[in-house]
């Protein structure tokens, strides 16, 4: 579960490029010292990584109040329901991340005029707050990533989940700067059918993990799961 937080990340970093790529583009990373630019772009994906970590142990937690609940498999079938919905409705969502529809919002204009105002210094600190303020800008990959965190139910997993998942996307992001241009066509439309699919696969092992059949890894009864818990403690 935890792994398919990178694997997301991975899969889905060719989103990351198209949303957040005009911001890494802009970063004042340019110079000839490879090894500098190199390193200003790890501090600023850093930051990026920072703050999806505090998400994910944020969701964690809120994950954790629904197994103290009683609701594990409850909160584990919505949790997988929801992200096969996002994949095959789009268009029910496609609002909600619309940049329209939140560009008027006050939280995302601070954010924006945060951005831009240290876009201006050419300091390592400067790029560390810019990844952790462009982490929670709006986006419909991070959004589909923290589901996966709530469902975890834990606190420790949830933030390994996003780490993960943030570590993940910083391969791409880091080539678009080094290149200073986008990826083929070819490859971004590869991607695109490889994330749907993998988003659906883990939303049906969410259902099956809470529907208890009694399947060994996959979805594993509740009775040896409080079993083992017992045994554990």
């Amino acid at each position: 579960m935890i792994w398919a937080g990178f694997l997301m990340g991975i899969f889905g970093s060719l989103h990351c490029i198209g949303m957040c790529g005009p911001i890494a583009l802009v970063l004042p990373v340019h110079t000839s010292d490879k090894g500098l630019r190199l390193l200003a772009m790890l501090i600023y994906n850093a930051g990026r990584v920072v703050t999806y970590s505090v998400l994910g142990a944020l969701l964690g937690m809120l994950g954790t109040a629904f197994y103290l609940a009683g609701l594990q498999q409850a909160l584990s079938i919505i949790s997988g329901s929801l992200l096969i919905l996002l994949i095959l409705f789009p268009i029910f969502f496609k609002n909600v991340f619309s940049g329209k529809t939140i560009a008027g919002v006050p939280y995302i204009q601070v954010l924006k005029h945060s951005i831009a105002t240290r876009l201006r210094s050419h300091t390592f600190s400067s790029l560390f707050l810019i990844g952790l303020l462009n982490g929670l800008l709006p986006c419909g990959l991070v959004s589909i990533a923290v589901i996966g965190a709530v469902a975890t139910g834990d606190v420790l997993q949830g933030t390994l989940y996003m780490l993960l998942f943030g570590l993940g996307t910083i391969p791409a992001m880091s080539a678009l700067v080094f290149s200073k241009n986008y990826v083929p066509v070819g490859m971004k439309q590869i991607f695109q059918k490889v994330v749907p699919v993998f988003v659906c696969t883990l939303g049906v092992l969410l259902i099956l993990r809470g529907m208890n059949l009694g399947i060994p890894y996959v979805s594993p009864s509740a009775e040896k799961n409080c079993c083992a818990q017992t045994t554990c403690h």
